[in-house]
């Protein structure tokens, strides 16, 4: 069942009508390709390449083989998969062909990482993107894409509902948990530096809180421990009185906005990947995956380093209506992606 319910998810996003036929006998390189993101990301374009024969060569990038090597085993003497062991921040890039397209996704996008990792959750996103923005222009990229984050909006100003692109919140940049957000917020100004200085072209995907079965064992997002304890048949532990609201987006999802984005965005430009759909509270949110799992939700304070790395932000809802003009829109409701993703990790 698990293999079936991930093919289903596979065939939704490879039958989407896109303009596939750019990315025919292409090269990307996809960093951070062993999260949950990248490894949905390459196993679409896999799935294309066995299926349709796109024949496009995928470069997977990761800080390490040996886990590259488990995560994609399964793609072992693939022609298409090529497995690229390196460090974005370090810039200790292998002699590697000119690249079509660049699909960055590396980045610590959970709270444990920003709070015992501050100063590497901020450069991967700015030195490891300069980085790769000079890789990408110096191997001849056609499309970059950055993928961003709905963080960089701050909290909620309370003059809005709906966050649109431009939208500016606030942050207290004089914190540590800052580091997330502001390094994200220049990642895409540098993306911006390179559209004028450089003429490249650039397209910034703004993921939001994303799940789904492959999320990582050592992921520490408060969706991420509810999912643990509900697949453990233990009650769902909430951190705060649950009253935050966010959108979510189940990872098919966020993966068609993604490839939606890289394949027919305009230079230049952010979309917001959410659905209100998958917009809600955090108490409701656990009640779901605790209704899923036959148990309730229990209320407890988070400790210190925990409560470092959460965001403070109370209210956070993407408007995707400019994703949602290119022909986007999502698949799964936050019910039906929790009950997949429940049913394929168990």
């Amino acid at each position: 069942m698990k293999a079936e319910l991930y093919y289903e998810d596979l065939k939704d996003v490879a039958d989407l009508s896109l303009p596939w036929e750019k990315l025919r006998g292409s090269s990307i390189l996809i960093t951070g390709a062993t999260g949950m993101i990248g490894r949905f990301l390459s196993d679409v374009l896999m799935f294309k390449n066995e299926r349709e024969e796109l024949s496009c060569d995928l470069y997977v990038t990761g800080r390490s083989m040996e886990k590259l090597q488990a995560r994609f085993s399964e793609y072992k003497g693939s022609p298409f998969l090529h497995l690229v062991e390196m460090d974005i921040n370090i810039g200790n890039f292998p002699d590697l062909p000119s690249m079509d397209y660049c699909v960055h996704l590396a980045s610590s996008t959970h709270p444990v990482a920003y709070a015992t990792d501050p100063i590497g959750t901020i450069t991967a996103n700015i030195i490891g993107t300069r980085n790769l923005l000079e890789f990408a222009h110096s191997h001849n990229c056609k499309r970059f894409a950055f993928a961003s984050s709905n963080e960089i909006y701050g909290e909620n100003r309370g003059d809005t509902e709906l966050f649109k692109e431009d939208y500016c919140g606030y942050i207290d940049c004089n914190t540590m948990r800052a580091g997330y957000p502001e390094s994200k917020r220049c990642g895409e100004a540098l993306c911006q530096a390179y559209i004028r200085q450089k003429n490249m072209d650039i397209v910034i995907p703004r993921l939001t809180r994303s799940y789904g079965p492959t999320l990582l064992s050592s992921d520490t997002k408060a969706l991420t421990q509810f999912l643990r304890k509900g697949l453990a048949r233990e009650d769902i532990v909430l951190k705060s009185e649950g009253t935050q609201y966010y959108s979510y987006t189940y990872v098919a999802d966020a993966v068609s906005g993604l490839l939606t984005v890289l394949l027919k965005g305009e230079c230049g430009e952010a979309y917001n990947i959410a659905d209100l759909a998958s917009d809600i509270r955090l108490k409701d949110l656990a009640g779901i995956i605790a209704k899923e799992a036959g148990t309730k939700v229990v209320f407890d304070l988070p400790d210190e380093v925990e409560k470092a790395g959460f965001s403070k932000a109370t209210k956070a809802r993407l408007d995707s209506s400019k994703l949602q003009k290119l022909g986007w829109k999502a698949h799964y409701t936050i019910e039906e992606g929790i009950r997949r993703t429940m049913q394929m990790m168990q």
